[in-house]
């Protein structure tokens, strides 16, 4: 009877790690984004960008199909930053300023993925790797292999019984932590909001200040190329510094993981200290940025891409109608 119970035993446990091994990446990154959509969740996350280690208090809620989200400074400068579907509001507490922005091409401040991950197969490689725990919660390890030279590494840590991302990590060319994100600790299904921040804010998030341009049907600018699995999801052209008003136009382009914005502004005569982004390439963390002259603009190429994707992209940017190249 004892064998009996323990081949039982052995034969159930193989079931449940069959059950689990059935699930590919592919499958668990959809369930994630689907949790991550519907799910009311809170906890504290640590980001590590740029060299700079910051901790904050995270909230999420969802409702009706629209979802929000919250961020909370637990460090000077203390601010405060919301997002509700693709309109995001940061206020600085000390000054009461409040800059408010649209971006219908994020999803999620801790990690952006598609939900439609089988359009990414010429560009990405997905893999579970392995299983660790992040926050005293078991996770997945799925890793994001780019199939060629134009993107970065991703790892992301799932949680198996929830299916919320725990833990995000980008990685360099020489396997170097570029930028991480991760929960210390977190909570599902827990709908607090922080306590005397929203309300005391409350007349300013509302407010109407820093309007957005409404968005214009074509940039001044074309490409004539783009690394394989790159879109243009998103443009507009508004001020983006406050001493000038000069419009640029901004076109967002995205892999589905990756994301590149190319500027181009309108060269100022004065020699004002914030009219123009010095020419040449520039890396900080994971992003890498390029600027450059074209005719009497200057176009600027950033994003979380190695320096050789911004570079191609630069080189292949023309401006509409142009007589010469």
């Amino acid at each position: 009877m004892v064998h009996v119970v323990l081949l039982f035993l052995l034969l159930s446990a193989g079931s449940v790690f069959a059950e689990e091994k059935l699930l590919t990446a592919k499958e668990i990154l959809q369930n994630m984004v689907k949790a991550m959509a519907e799910s009311d969740y809170q906890g504290t996350v640590v980001f590590l960008k740029n060299d700079k280690l910051e901790a904050m208090k995270y909230f999420h809620t969802a409702s009706n199909n629209k979802e929000q989200e919250r961020l909370l400074s637990l460090n000077s400068p203390p601010r405060e930053i919301v997002r509700n579907s693709d309109e995001i509001k940061c206020l600085y507490k000390l000054t009461r300023q409040v800059i408010i922005d649209h971006r219908p091409y994020e999803h999620s401040f801790i990690v952006d993925a598609p939900k439609n991950l089988d359009e990414l197969d010429a560009s990405y490689r997905f893999d579970v790797v392995g299983e660790e725990d992040v926050a005293m919660l078991p996770a997945f390890v799925v890793a994001i292999e780019p199939k060629d030279d134009f993107r970065y590494v991703r790892k992301i840590w799932v949680a198996k019984q929830q299916f919320l991302p725990l833990k995000a990590v980008v990685f360099g060319p020489n396997g170097l932590v570029l930028e991480q994100v991760i929960f210390t600790e977190i909570q599902v299904n827990k709908q607090t909001q922080p306590v005397n921040t929203i309300a005391a804010a409350k007349s300013l998030l509302d407010s109407p200040e820093t309007p957005i341009a409404a968005e214009t049907a074509q940039a001044a600018f074309e490409l004539t190329a783009l690394p394989k699995g790159f879109k243009e999801i998103f443009f507009s052209r508004k001020p983006l510094r406050k001493t000038s008003g000069q419009p640029v136009d901004h076109l967002l382009l995205s892999d589905g993981f990756a994301s590149v914005s190319v500027y181009l502004e309108a060269k100022q005569d004065n020699a004002a200290a914030d009219s123009g982004v010095p020419e040449g390439m520039h890396t900080v963390g994971a992003v890498n940025s390029i600027s450059r002259n074209l005719a009497d603009a200057q176009l600027t190429v950033l994003g979380e891409v190695p320096a050789s994707t911004v570079k191609f992209i630069a080189e292949n940017v023309k401006l509409r109608n142009a007589t010469a190249p």
